[in-house]
């Protein structure tokens, strides 16, 4: 089954589904947004929505793209803010925005179903004004090094959703190669289900050079 398919199906579900490492991530954007407001905000991998509604604080305007429609339909019924638009659309192929709108991008629990990590970021610093912010958080690769995966139940049993590995250089060094500096890189541990354990998270903040 691919990426979309997936994705398509365990909409319905997956806000209701436990998931501790969808819960975290959205910790993960409390934590790490919490300062003043943007004038425009790109969410790549929207997702149902669960982080789009606090994106819709940070930003004055709000682009979140997903290539789900079941996960689009989901995350429009729970954020219906005037200032927050969602779209279609296949983020490995060219992006459909224009160069230097953003000033901030998010990008959560994506890159681990896109192989080529340089193309995302030569869209993401095309995206991104001079200065512009690139947060990106994702499994971290010692939960895929012991075998994490995304997957979902039902009914017929489970369904693992593709995934490539990326390694904390692969990100640090696809950034460099695109103009972008590293400002912080965070570890991130869920805190019931982590103790004593790898780290489940791993958050980067990039800016555009």
């Amino acid at each position: 089954m691919n990426v979309q398919t997936a994705y398509n199906q365990w909409s319905a579900a997956y806000d209701a589904d436990r998931n501790v490492t969808r819960d975290l991530d959205h910790t993960v954007m409390q934590q790490t947004f919490q300062g003043p407001r943007c004038a425009a905000v790109l969410e790549m991998g929207c997702g149902t929505g669960k982080n789009t509604a606090l994106l819709a604080d940070v930003g004055k305007a709000v682009l979140a793209l997903d290539f789900s429609e079941g996960m689009l339909a989901k995350a429009r019924e729970k954020v219906t803010a005037s200032h927050v638009r969602f779209a279609l659309a296949d983020l490995t192929k060219p992006w459909p925005v224009e160069d230097g709108m953003f000033d901030l991008i998010a990008c959560n629990l994506v890159l681990e179903h896109i192989e080529d990590l340089h193309f995302v970021f030569a869209q993401a610093v095309r995206a991104l004004k001079t200065g512009g912010r690139f947060f990106v958080c994702e499994l971290h690769p010692a939960k895929q090094y012991m075998g994490s995966q995304a997957r979902f139940e039902h009914a017929q049993g489970i369904t693992l959703i593709p995934v490539h590995w990326h390694h904390l250089t692969d990100f640090t060094q696809a950034a460099e190669e695109n103009g972008f500096a590293l400002e912080q890189l965070r570890e991130w541990w869920h805190a019931d289900d982590d103790r004593q354990k790898q780290p489940r998270l791993v958050s980067f903040m990039f800016r555009k050079q």
